[in-house]
């Protein structure tokens, strides 16, 4: 085995590492984020032209630049083009003091969602705003931080002169378009990826603000566009009113078919799986830490009287399991409604809905999609023109592995150092990462730290998006914590030993 180089540390001095992040937060990475945010690289999917503005060009160039510029011997970065496809990034770090073949593999992305409405006066999506514990604006959230905080952490180690392991990075660029052009790129890399033993994944979300919170599963993903179509032309509504059918209230009819509408409860059977007895047990706690935070944490409606609107339930647990283990549908677009201001009185021809349906993570999502289909599609009502046309991704979700012992107790260490004496959490999350599933089936034998800045409030692809800074800090540290601890296992593991208590000074 490999011997540690000269002036090694074995173990991680927390406190000069949570000191080293909080500077370089101040210091290189608000502004960086500042400047990115100022950018609306949109997904390819919310802008047709993406190639000819160039603005994802743009990040991934001013982001590998930034990048190369750090002290990190032997650091190698890479913008990765084809034609026609979204450019990503792709950076390696040779191991120190640790020769095992297992790689820690870091993942982000860099494009954004749409501007989105109802921004509160003084945000925007296009102009950030630190107020000195949130820095708003689109993108700074989801996902732009995740190279900035990678590459940091990677420092904070180099600083007090640590093992590490060999470290690789991607950074794509169509992540909230679906990652249709990731397993292109992941192809390519698969050699030179090689062995994977930690996969970092930092485009996730956190219960609250108090401790370190992992992601235990994320829901899949599902969505097109549903058209019905009832007349050639618009007529007259006194004149065909109850003799042409609305092609509202047929679409309506056909949605009855895949959501319950009084309870959201989904009703294809297909779209539904068995919650395992872990997970069962992890929201149980999540549920007990956070309380009615896991539903209040939404900008509720209120009503005249002042009381906000209500959920579609109280029970914290329930609510939990709503979110990341049973499906749901949401309405996001709507075509052949005018706006109503203009709305004459007319029978209009046709009306189109963007469906985008989450998948619970045991479920296949091109399975799920065939049926949402057959479902939607057969039998129209008066023979309509009913058609479904799918999205051009989708995605499976995912369930994490089970925690090895040296990952769980270094997570539990680098939480307690880093909250206040608080270990960490884990919860499900609702959102969708194409590549967890990828890298799953690719790296069976690898341990999983899924996790990200997106708590309470923090409204990613809505308006006020925000990034809690100092939780990012504090991420960013138990990062490079957890990394140490991994090196430190690797060697032990090698020496036959059993790893060390990852206790940090």
């Amino acid at each position: 085995m490999q011997s540690m180089p000269e002036g090694a540390a074995t173990v991680l001095d927390a406190g000069r590492v949570q000191d080293f992040c909080n500077r370089r937060w101040d210091e290189q990475l608000l502004p960086l984020l500042q400047a990115y945010i100022r950018v609306p690289a949109k997904s390819p999917a919310f802008d047709p032209d993406w190639e000819s503005r160039g603005l994802l060009d743009r990040v991934v160039d001013d982001a590998a630049a930034w990048a190369r510029r750090q002290p990190l011997p032997g650091l190698q970065v890479e913008v990765l083009r084809a034609p026609g496809r979204t450019p990503l990034i792709y950076f390696e770090l040779p191991a120190r003091g640790c020769d095992a073949d297992d790689a820690v593999f870091f993942y982000g992305h860099l494009d954004k969602q749409p501007e989105f409405e109802g921004w509160r006066a003084g945000l925007g999506p296009w102009e950030p705003v630190y107020d000195g514990t949130r820095l708003y604006g689109r993108g700074g959230a989801d996902d732009g931080y995740a190279i900035y905080a990678a590459i940091t952490a990677l420092q904070a180690l180099h600083e007090q002169g640590c093992a590490r392991p060999r470290c690789v990075g991607v950074i794509e660029t169509c992540e909230e378009s679906g990652s249709h052009d990731l397993p292109h790129y992941l192809e390519g890399l698969k050699p030179r990826i090689g062995q994977v033993g930690l996969v970092v994944c930092l485009d996730s979300g956190a219960g609250d603000y108090e401790r370190l919170w992992l992601v235990s599963s994320l829901r899949g993903y599902c969505g097109g566009t549903l058209e019905v179509q009832v007349l050639e032309e618009g007529a007259h509504s006194g004149d065909a009113g109850g003799i042409v059918p609305s092609s509202f209230r047929v679409l309506r009819n056909v949605l009855d078919r895949l959501e319950d509408s009084a309870t959201g409860r989904l009703l294809p059977p297909a779209l539904h799986c068995d919650v395992p007895a872990d997970r069962l047990a992890q929201t149980r706690e999540a549920a007990r830490i956070l309380g009615e935070q896991a539903w209040k944490r939404f900008r509720w409606h209120c009503g005249e009287d002042g009381q906000p609107m209500l959920p579609v339930t109280t029970d914290p647990e329930q609510a939990l399991l709503n979110r990341a283990w049973r499906p749901s549908l949401a309405v996001i677009g709507a075509e052949g409604l005018p706006p109503r201001q203009t709305a004459g009185n007319v029978v209009r021809p046709r009306t189109a809905f963007r469906l985008s349906l989450r998948l619970p993570p045991l479920v296949d999502s091109a399975k799920a999609l065939a049926d949402v289909q057959r479902v939607l599609e057969d039998a129209p009502p008066y023979r309509a023109g009913v058609r479904f046309v799918p999205d051009r991704g989708h995605a499976t979700g995912w369930n994490a592995p089970t925690f090895a012992p040296w990952l769980e107790e270094a997570l539990h260490a680098a939480s307690r150092a880093c909250f206040d004496g608080h270990g960490f959490a884990s919860i499900g999350q609702g959102g969708t990462i194409p590549l967890m599933g990828l890298l799953g089936s690719a790296y069976p034998d690898a341990q999983f730290m899924a996790c990200g800045v997106l708590g309470p409030h923090a409204n990613a692809h809505g308006p006020n998006e925000f990034l809690h800074v100092p939780y990012a800090r504090r991420l960013t540290a138990c990062l490079a914590m957890t990394v140490s601890a991994h090196a430190q296992a690797l060697i032990a593991s090698h020496a036959g030993a059993r790893p060390p208590s990852n206790r940090h000074a």
